[in-house]
């Protein structure tokens, strides 16, 4: 939902989210505490985290300072943007789209609506990337002498290239995506961590226009969702978040299947490919991977499957 600012300060019907309405100071504690009780009211998941995270939003400070300072007191223009933030959650938005950041790997990126919300699952793709790499120079078998070369595909905020690039700082790093929008929040994450001059970005439609054998590692978090699920994604995903990075098809399969033959063509002899994915379509991902090696299946932490790797022969 989208507020104008005319109409933050303002009180509002039975129906509106209501936190502060007041042109006085306000206690920070008071207005935690209304806004924990708005949000729980608006039906908004873990609403205190929700609550605490916006009011550090809107005053730039960390969690400490909020337990600190409880009888701060907050001024107009702060309880203005306090509950315009409230608002926008309470209508769905995500969190992480009002304060235009989420964290991932231990760094901080920069999100937008042009691309997906970085998750903590996905980070069992940087673990296996990490755990493959070793397992294959510890055995010697790896695919090439000479730099290690990466890359990730449907880049989105460049959370899993960036994250590659901090942990080999020797690798060279690719990066596509075939919207543009979500190459500038990419760039812009890339600048943010000085990792501009270590990723290459390509605005593609998976991997087009790469030549085959050019990489050691072909990773991707693709859109893996069938529109038959739809029903069982949160209603704030898909309202909010980009549909193409989310949904790929009637089955869930349509970009999956397409991936996995330009990665066999674009990975060198020995090479992986590592892909998340869900529980939904693990069992029809598996046969698209008859014809690699040892292929692994990792499940999150809630044991559910998560990413696959399979080696070319």
């Amino acid at each position: 939902m989208k507020v104008s600012s005319e109409s933050v300060g303002r009180c509002r019907g039975p129906k509106a989210v209501h936190v502060l309405c007041s042109n006085s100071l306000v206690l920070l504690k008071d207005a935690l505490t209304s806004a924990v009780n708005s949000l729980t009211a608006a039906h908004v998941g873990s609403p205190r985290m929700n609550g605490e995270l916006l009011l550090m939003f809107t005053l730039s400070c960390d969690r400490a300072h909020l337990f600190a300072h409880p009888e701060r007191e907050l001024t107009v223009e702060e309880q203005a943007r306090y509950e315009e933030a409230l608002i926008r959650r309470a209508g769905g938005v995500p969190a992480q789209y009002i304060t235009g950041h989420q964290e991932f790997w231990g760094m901080d990126f920069i999100v937008s609506p042009a691309v997906l919300i970085p998750r903590p699952e996905t980070e069992h793709i940087i673990e296996t990337v990490l755990h493959l790499n070793q397992e294959t120079h510890t055995v010697g078998r790896a695919s090439s002498p000479g730099p290690t070369h990466i890359v990730d595909v449907g880049t989105g905020s460049g959370c899993i290239a960036i994250a590659l690039a901090k942990e080999f700082p020797q690798a060279i790093i690719h990066a596509t995506d075939i919207s543009p929008a979500a190459l500038e929040v990419a760039h812009a994450n890339a600048a943010r961590h000085q990792l501009e001059n270590r990723i290459h970005f390509y605005q593609t439609d998976l991997l087009q226009g790469f030549d085959p054998g050019m990489f050691d590692f072909v990773v991707s978090n693709p859109p893996y969702v069938g529109e038959s699920e739809q029903d069982q994604v949160q209603l704030e995903v898909r309202k909010f978040e980009p549909r193409n990075a989310v949904f790929a098809g009637p089955t869930g399969l349509e970009v999956i299947e397409r991936l996995i033959p330009q990665a066999q063509a674009a990975l060198k002899p020995g090479g992986w490919l590592v892909i998340e994915m869900s529980g939904t379509i693990v069992e029809a991902v598996k046969p698209l991977l008859n014809q690699w090696n040892h292929l692994q299946i990792t499940n999150d932490l809630q044991g559910i499957p998560r990413v696959a790797a399979a080696q070319k022969p």
